[in-house]
């Protein structure tokens, strides 16, 4: 078929880099975040606390 072809051929690719590029940057916003946090004095690994977060939400709000 060939549909299927061109999907597996050029959809899927492009897919799987956009994908790539999407988790590339949640992984960079997290260790900016962390980096932020020590220079700020605070604890790094508090970036992942749901405290945190409500606070960036209410903050954003």
């Amino acid at each position: 078929m060939v549909y299927r072809s061109n999907f597996e051929e050029h959809v899927k690719p492009v897919l799987k880099k956009i994908l790539l590029v999407i988790v590339l940057m949640i992984f960079a916003g997290l260790i900016g975040q962390m980096i932020g946090f020590a220079m700020g004095g605070r604890n790094p690994f508090a970036v992942f606390l749901p405290s945190t977060w409500s606070h960036i939400i209410n903050f954003l709000q």
